[in-house]
């Protein structure tokens, strides 16, 4: 099987050379590198030449950053497709083979995994690890979601069900996995280890005003997808896990 990888970028020369390298180095043989750039003014798009791994790129204006997914997507060719953001790279030259040893079960068609946030100019010091745990129906109620970066899913799924709601400017993507997970029951598995390690400063965690923003876009993405959940229960259980992603620290590996 092949799997595609998407990168969106616009103006990212400082990041993207980590990102391409973690992508280029991969152990698994079938991959093909998707570069969507939003007509980029630096020298991001001479960074991405520079990789000859990269089969696919695109560099033109766009509505933003999920505009630019959805045509990551139309442009994939792979079985299995999963994005990694140009400022975020690989944890390890293993990480896509042991994503793709999931789909190997014909019945799988989704799996997620852990990350962890860094320091934007020091990628060693983690600042917060995403701990994340089997999907059980309600989760999402509960202020729970898989981190996007390590979230792959088959190419069928998003033929069946649709990409990203351009409606949403910062939680599209966890009203994607909401959608597809929730509402459509796709079967997804859990990889329990750190696949994606990525630099904090990211648009949502930007500042304080986003973090509210884009709760009330999930709040938003609750009633298109005509769940329920209790405010209470949704509240607390987003702060006690966000918390927890601030104290607890990966296991040595």
């Amino acid at each position: 099987m092949k799997i595609s990888i998407i990168t969106v970028c616009y103006n990212s020369a400082s990041t993207i050379k980590d990102t391409l390298q973690s992508v280029a180095t991969q152990t698994y043989p079938l991959v093909e590198h998707v570069v969507v750039d939003g007509a980029s003014k630096d020298q991001t798009m001479a960074i991405v030449r520079q990789f000859p791994h990269v089969a696919v790129t695109v560099s033109e204006p766009d509505r933003g950053i999920y505009d630019a997914m959805n045509k990551g997507i139309r442009l994939a060719t792979g079985d299995v497709i999963g994005f990694i953001n140009a400022d975020d790279f690989y944890a390890d030259d293993e990480a896509l083979a042991s994503v793709m040893r999931v789909f190997e079960d014909p019945m799988v068609e989704a799996c997620y995994a852990e990350l962890c946030y860094v320091k934007q100019n020091d990628t060693n010091s983690i600042v917060r690890y995403w701990r994340s745990s089997e999907f059980q129906p309600g989760l999402f109620l509960r202020g729970w979601s898989p981190a996007h970066p390590t979230f792959f899913v088959r190419k069928s799924v998003y033929e069946r069900f649709g990409g990203f709601d351009l409606s949403y400017k910062i939680a599209a993507d966890t009203e994607l996995m909401m959608r597809f997970l929730e509402v459509h029951k796709i079967r997804t598995r859990f990889v329990p280890r750190i696949l994606v390690t990525m630099r904090m400063g990211g648009t949502t965690n930007r500042s304080v005003s986003n973090v509210i923003k884009q709760n009330l876009e999930v709040w938003r993405a609750f009633r298109k997808n005509r769940l329920s959940p209790s405010i209470f229960l949704f509240v607390v259980g987003k702060f006690f896990s966000r918390t927890a992603q601030f104290l607890v620290r990966p296991p040595p590996a």
